[in-house]
């Protein structure tokens, strides 16, 4: 296979649990290269995602690693060859590849949380409330660029619009709910569509009100992103260097945790309902 460019991040997820299990057999590169019949080089390529690995290859290489757990084998032969092109292809070399591997990620979850505390999440947005917040951090932007941004955003919600959605579970802060990223109206009407996104059956949303006492996680906000198995779980972050992709299991599991603990002290989603309604007559 012909070496990539630049390798997604699911294709660099690959390579990245292929090098995992190779560690946890005590191997070292080059004897997983002789296994192959290849160098260390072309090696150290499939570990980077920059060459792809056949199903043969890819089984061969987890009996030689010993790995028994077959659900996450059989994962990493999906992402393997998984080869069709996405919608969000469309968007390549127009938008950042941040915003092309989320895309990818999500298409490919199981199921989503996500918690934020300045801005609505992203898949609850309206086109005035993306196009809002789009405008006013890329300012410097056409507004064509704009508007490819806004077009990218609301196509992502097809993973909870389409007639086999993912489970989506949102928790989010009141001063999100509060802070006007478009006008008054473009407000109301934010907070209208969560309402009705939430009478859906595989959404939940919980906020969390400014009156919480002890409440020391406003720097807490993610997505995450849940895999075939918990091992290939992602969590994105915002980073003042850009999109960071967590996938280090130790890191993972304190996320989990995280989100769960943040779950339980936010609103049900009943009084989180009644909490948003009260918030939209005020506006």
């Amino acid at each position: 296979m012909p070496p990539r460019r630049q390798p997604t991040a699911r294709q660099e997820r690959l390579g990245a649990e292929l090098r995992k299990l190779r560690d946890a057999a005590g191997l070292k590169a080059t004897e997983a290269a002789g296994l192959l019949g290849v160098n260390s080089v072309q090696m150290s390529q499939i570990e980077s995602g920059v060459v792809g690995v056949s199903e043969e290859r890819l089984r061969r290489l987890a009996a030689h690693y010993a790995c028994a757990d077959e659900q996450l084998v059989s994962a990493l032969v999906s992402m393997a060859t998984d080869r069709r092109r996405g919608w969000w292809e469309e968007y390549r070399g127009l938008l950042p590849h941040s915003f092309l591997d989320l895309s990818e990620l999500e298409h490919h979850a199981d199921f989503r949380w996500d918690v934020d505390f300045l801005h609505i999440p992203g898949l609850l947005q309206t086109e005035s409330y993306a196009r809002a917040l789009f405008g006013y951090v890329n300012h410097r932007s056409s507004e064509a660029e704009v508007e490819r941004r806004v077009e990218h955003r609301m196509r992502r919600r097809v993973i909870i619009e389409r007639p086999d959605p993912i489970p989506y579970e949102v928790v989010v802060h009141e001063a999100a709910l509060r802070i006007r990223v478009g006008d008054r109206a473009a407000m109301k009407a934010q907070l209208g569509r969560i309402l009705d996104l939430s009478d859906a059956a595989h959404i939940t949303v919980r906020v969390i009100p400014f009156d919480l006492d002890a409440f020391a996680g406003a720097g807490s906000a993610m997505v995450y992103a849940g895999g075939p198995v918990p091992k290939l779980d992602t969590v994105v972050r915002d980073a003042p260097h850009g999109t960071v992709f967590v996938n280090a299991e130790a890191q993972l599991s304190h996320f989990r945790t995280l989100f769960h603990r943040l779950e339980a002290v936010a609103l049900d989603p009943g009084r989180a309902r009644d909490f948003i309604h009260k918030l939209t007559k005020e506006l």
